[in-house]
């Protein structure tokens, strides 16, 4: 009887902190970026003994689960993200970056030195993407669904600057087989991003800096982001 006691104690505290220790957040679906983060935010948690499942959503469903607590937060966003949003909370130290691009057509005459330039030309983004919200900011920009629709209506003429990551824009362009579109000469802007963490979950916070910290340390976090982009560009 006292063995059987003992038992149902362990499965109820098993099962209480199993619960505890597992997390939901949420991504930016159709970006090569997030999809690399998808492989890397479940290795950063596993060295604290968490379990993490992430959902893909449209950028600005992302935001509204992480910022209302629907879901725990948002494996990947830029600096500001934090600022605009004050129920996340930034993970202080960045686990991989991205680079803010302008795609062209080949031939097109178009010069783009500076963000000032953009405001000249009929630019795409994909819709709910803070950091190309960002180097838009007071420019008209049209929205669209994905980066694969986007260098599409690139490469139709209904535009003339397609902005996004820079291995975002390449890989769709490869995967669509269009050769007529490049990047610019050099990115508008590098950018770090962050784990951001609701609110209700603060404590986590400087547990998972500790752990981002040590592995790039050990260098096991450049390990994981090569393997972790080897297998999303392979795909």
């Amino acid at each position: 009887m006292k063995k059987t006691f003992v038992i149902i104690l362990l499965v109820l505290f098993t099962t209480k902190y199993g619960i505890a220790e597992e997390y939901h957040f949420v991504s930016i679906k159709n970006l090569i970026e997030q999809e690399v983060g998808r492989l890397i935010i479940p290795e950063i948690y596993k060295k604290l003994g968490m379990k993490v499942t992430i959902t893909p959503m449209p950028g600005k469903r992302a935001q509204h689960s992480a910022t209302k607590g629907k879901k725990d937060g948002e494996i990947m966003r830029i600096w500001t993200y934090g600022e605009e949003n004050p129920t996340t909370i930034r993970v202080p130290t960045p686990y991989y970056y991205l680079e803010t691009m302008a795609f062209i057509k080949k031939d097109s005459g178009i010069v783009i030195q500076s963000k000032s330039d953009l405001a000249k030309y009929k630019l795409v983004k994909v819709r709910g993407v803070k950091h190309t919200n960002n180097i838009t900011k007071g420019i008209d920009a049209h929205d669209l669904n994905s980066t694969e629709q986007m260098m599409k209506f690139l490469a139709a003429g209904r535009a003339d600057v397609a902005l996004t990551n820079t291995v975002d824009g390449l890989i769709v362009l490869k995967e669509l087989g269009i050769t007529n579109i490049i990047p610019i000469q050099k990115p508008l802007a590098v950018l770090d991003l962050y784990n951001y963490i609701h609110e209700d979950h603060k404590d986590l916070v400087p547990k998972v800096d500790a752990v981002i910290k040590e592995m790039k340390a050990s260098g096991e976090l450049s390990r994981i982001i090569k393997d972790a982009e080897k297998q999303i560009i392979g795909q």
